[in-house]
C-alpha cells in the first residue's frame, strides 16, 4: 500500500495543493521555511489522525483560515484496491473518513496505513524526560496492535480518576477511599499486559537495532537498548499496595508502568552525555528502521517512511549505507526532503534510486 494522491487545503503555509507521488522514491525539495516538513505532516495525519509536530490541531490551520482538509488516496499495485482518507478539521472538530465513512472512534484507524517518520525532532527521546520515550514505544506497538492502544488509553484514564482522588484527599476533601481498591483491581491486569507487550517489542527489535547501527557506523561502536520497569521487580498487586502509604502523602500514583522508561547505551556509556551528534542520530534512525521492519513483519505491509532532514549531521558513510538499504528496495514508498537538489540528485543517481523530484516554494 503507496499514498498515490495528496491534496491539501489551508494546511499551514499551503493553500490549494494536490500531488501524484511516485510508489518508491518521492524527493521534496526546498529552502528552509518552504514547506517541506510540513507536506510531511499532512501525510502523518492521515496514517495518526494528527501531527507529528504538534498537539493542537488547530496550529495546523493556515493563517487566516477556518478550516484545514487533507484528502489522500491509498493504492495496493498487487489487488488495486484503493481506500481514500479525508481528515478534516473546522470549528474545533476533527473528523476522520475512509472512503467517505467517519470513524466514531479515531483510535480506530491507528495502525490501517502504518508509517515512520525519522525527523530532527527525534533528538527529543535522548534530550528529554521518559515520557517522550515511552511516547515513541507506545506509538510503535499501538501501530500493529490495536488492542494495545485501547488498553493504554483504559490504563492513563484509570490512572487520571486515581490521582484525581489521591489529590483530593491530600488537600483534606471528603472522599471515597473505597474507589482507591475499585481503581488498583482495574489497573493490575491492564499494567501487566501493557508491561509484558512493552518487554516482548524490545526483545524483538533489539537485535536488527544493533545490526542498522552496526551496518550504518561500519560496526565502529555498540549499541545497546534497555527497558527499564518497576515490574520486573514487583508485580502490579504488590507494587500499588506497598506504595499506597506514599501514593497518598504525595497525591500521585508512584508506581506503574506509566514509570517506565527506555536507556539507550552506546559502548556502555548512556547516549546522552557520550554520543557525538552523528552517533545519536545513527542511535534514533536505526531504532526507526528497526521499527519499520517489525511493523512491516506484523502488519505484512511496508510502512511509508519518512525522512525528513536526513543528511543533517550524518558524515558520508552513514548517508552511503542508509541509501544503499533505500537502492536495494528494502523499503516501500519513502518520502526525503533536502535543501540541497543538485547534492539529493546526485546521491540517488549514484545509488541508481528510481525517485520523483518535487519543489516547495
Amino acid at each position: 500500500m503507496y499514498l498515490k494522491h495528496l491534496q491539501v487545503s489551508n494546511f499551514k503555509n499551503y493553500e490549494e495543493n494536490e500531488f501524484y507521488f511516485h510508489e518508491n522514491v518521492n524527493c521534496l525539495v526546498g529552502k528552509n521555511g518552504s514547506g517541506k516538513t510540513n507536506l510531511l505532516d499532512a501525510i502523518h495525519y492521515l496514517s495518526f489522525c494528527k501531527s507529528a509536530f504538534s498537539s493542537q490541531d488547530i496550529h495546523s490551520i493556515r493563517f487566516k483560515c477556518d478550516y484545514f482538509a487533507i484528502h489522500g488516496v491509498f493504492e495496493n499495485p498487487e489487488n488495486q484496491n484503493t481506500v481514500k482518507i479525508s481528515c478534516v478539521f473546522k470549528n474545533g472538530r476533527k473528523t476522520m473518513k475512509a472512503n467517505q465513512k467517519e470513524y466514531q472512534r479515531l483510535s480506530d484507524h491507528i495502525g490501517l496505513f502504518p508509517l515512520i517518520i525519522v525527523s530532527p525532532y527525534d533528538n527529543d527521546m535522548i534530550n528529554e524526560g521518559s515520557e517522550t520515550r515511552r511516547k515513541f514505544f507506545d506509538i510503535s506497538i499501538s501501530q500493529f496492535d490495536s488492542e494495545y492502544l485501547h488498553q493504554l488509553i483504559s490504563y492513563h484514564k484509570i490512572i487520571q480518576q486515581r490521582n484525581q482522588l489521591l489529590k483530593q484527599n491530600l488537600l483534606g476533601e471528603k472522599v471515597d477511599i473505597s474507589l482507591l481498591q475499585i481503581y488498583n483491581h482495574q489497573i493490575v491486569p491492564l499494567g501487566t499486559r501493557i508491561f509484558e507487550k512493552r518487554k516482548q517489542f524490545v526483545s524483538q527489535i533489539l537485535k536488527n537495532f544493533q545490526h542498522y547501527y552496526q551496518t550504518l557506523s561500519n560496526d565502529s561502536e555498540v549499541v545497546f537498548l534497555a527497558y527499564q520497569s518497576q515490574l520486573f521487580d514487583m508485580d502490579n498487586e504488590k507494587g500499588l499496595i506497598e506504595n499506597e502509604v506514599q501514593d497518598f502523602r504525595s497525591g500521585y500514583s508512584n508506581f506503574g508502568i506509566h514509570k517506565d522508561d527506555f536507556l539507550f547505551l552506546i559502548n556502555d556509556t548512556p547516549l546522552k552525555r557520550f554520543g557525538s551528534q552523528g552517533q545519536q542520530k545513527s542511535f534514533l534512525l536505526s531504532l526507526k528502521l528497526a521499527q519499520f521492519d517489525y511493523i512491516a513483519s506484523e502488519k505484512k505491509t511496508k510502512p511509508v517512511l519518512l525522512l525528513d532532514d536526513i543528511f543533517d549531521k550524518l558524515d558520508n558513510l552513514r548517508i552511503t549505507q542508509l541509501l544503499n538499504l533505500v537502492g536495494q528496495n528494502h523499503f516501500g514508498q519513502v518520502f526525503i526532503t533536502d535543501t540541497d537538489e543538485e547534492r539529493l540528485k546526485s546521491i540517488l543517481e549514484k545509488h541508481i534510486i528510481l525517485n520523483k523530484i518535487f519543489q516547495t516554494k
